[in-house]
């Protein structure tokens, strides 16, 4: 048959061994292309990319041309690859070898071009910017390049135009967590201490994450837990209710942590910025905690605290309530008014409480009486006195103790007036940090995504 007296007829006297060219000044011109197929994994911690590639080789070989009209006009014929010489090309970043497939046959044409096509496997090493995940871009590099041969023995082209090459996603595997941008090629020499050059071609594949999945298992529930936070500005202070509150979710937050910490990334060179986010979520909870310590402290078992200064009255009560547009200012001012008149009103009470003596109204009446009576008031005087001086004694105490009562609940209620504004200021800065941060980490983000 025309195949086996073909094969037969090139591979008899053929030489392996050696470059497949009559003249040794002649360059072999190998012509390389690739298609990406598959990403398989992106491991940030050793910064190895793997992946799964379609890789072509092209070049000329001088002993392995026919006359197709001796062959039943046969032009193609495959031959095994382990019979004749091949380029030794290899992968400059390989890190590792892949389960790659094996193909046994390469295919020679009439005139000596020679076409090796394979899949490989790839396992590079890359360097892995995570700053920017979950919307990070990578650009990885697959150099190919002769191992021994210099450029004047194995030089090095691009098979296909590097317009074609670029954006060639015909046989990309599109359902993976990464997408293939494009794929960027270009040709360079390089020499080792002023040796021989050597010939390169480079490819830069060009990916990007797809974020969705982070964002809805990562980002989404520290939003919520943080928008709780807010919401829980708006318990009352006075109820208690509110640290418990604040001391769940930061004990929530931090089991949120724990959880995910292994799907982050985790490098020796960086920090990504997601994880940035999560401790700085985590300060602006302990932030939001250490305020509503400081209001409850305010606003609870104020019995024992000295009045208001009138430096915090003047700054809280009057100007705060200004600046933060309460509403209700004028009742503050309007209860310490009352409480003044209060305090007066009582003082007034106590000086028109005072007992008035007795007055006769018939002179004849009182000097009828007084007789009996001076001598009747004359035993009992003592008595009396006693007795008086006793109720009297009482009397001060009782209104000494309503005294000592209203004013600490003025106290109190001075105080309960202060944790209101002071709460009121602390939660709008705190509003105000969190919307810069996340306006700020957004805008970030999405520029460094449509970049």
């Amino acid at each position: 048959p025309a195949l086996r007296r073909l094969s037969h007829s090139l591979l008899a006297h053929y030489q392996k061994d050696t470059r497949p060219v009559r003249d040794w000044r002649t360059t072999t011109n190998v012509a390389i292309d690739l298609m990406v197929y598959a990403i398989l994994s992106v491991d940030e911690k050793n910064q190895v990319l793997t992946t799964y590639i379609w890789y072509r080789q092209h070049w000329t070989d001088e002993f392995l041309k026919w006359d197709p009209a001796r062959f039943d006009n046969l032009t193609q014929i495959s031959l095994p690859v382990e019979s004749i010489w091949v380029p030794d090309i290899l992968i400059n970043e390989f890190v590792d070898v892949g389960k790659s497939p094996h193909v046994p046959y390469v295919y020679v044409s009439h005139h000596g071009e020679v076409q090796n096509l394979k899949p490989i496997q790839v396992m590079t090493a890359c360097s892995l910017d995570i700053y920017n995940f979950p919307f990070d871009v990578q650009n990885c590099s697959l150099t190919f390049t002769s191992w021994l041969h210099h450029i004047r023995d194995i030089n090095l082209s691009l098979w296909r135009q590097p317009e074609l090459v670029k954006f060639d996603r015909s046989v990309f595997m599109n359902q993976g967590e990464w997408e293939l941008l494009y794929v960027l090629s270009c040709f360079q020499e390089f020499s080792v201490k002023s040796s021989d050059s050597y010939a390169e071609m480079k490819f830069y594949l060009v990916i990007r994450r797809r974020p969705l999945f982070y964002t809805v298992s990562l980002l989404l529930p520290s939003i919520f837990l943080m928008v709780m936070d807010i919401v829980g500005f708006y318990l009352p202070p006075h109820s208690g209710e509110r640290v418990s509150f604040k001391i769940t979710l930061l004990l929530g937050y931090s089991v949120f942590l724990i959880i995910v910490s292994d799907t982050l990334p985790a490098t020796a060179v960086g920090t990504p910025l997601i994880g940035i986010y999560f401790v700085v979520c985590m300060a602006l909870l302990v932030i939001s905690l250490t305020e509503t310590i400081l209001i409850v402290r305010l606003v609870h078992k104020q019995d024992l605290q000295p009045h208001v200064p009138e430096w915090m009255k003047h700054l809280l009560l009057e100007r705060a309530t200004v600046l933060l547009c309460i509403r209700d200012r004028k009742k503050f001012s309007q209860s310490r008014t009352q409480s003044l008149d209060t305090s007066r009103q009582v003082e007034s009470n106590d000086s028109t409480a005072k007992p008035t003596p007795y007055v006769c109204e018939d002179p004849r009446e009182c000097g009828a009486v007084g007789g009996t009576r001076s001598a009747v008031a004359f035993a009992g005087r003592t008595e009396g006195s006693a007795a008086l001086q006793e109720v009297l004694r009482e009397t001060a105490a009782i209104r000494q103790l309503l005294e000592k009562r209203e004013e600490f609940r003025d106290a109190a209620r001075e105080w309960l007036q202060v944790g209101y504004v002071l709460d009121v200021l602390l939660f709008r800065v705190h509003l105000a940090a969190v919307l810069a941060y996340s306006i700020t980490l957004g805008t970030l983000w999405s520029v460094w995504r449509d970049a």
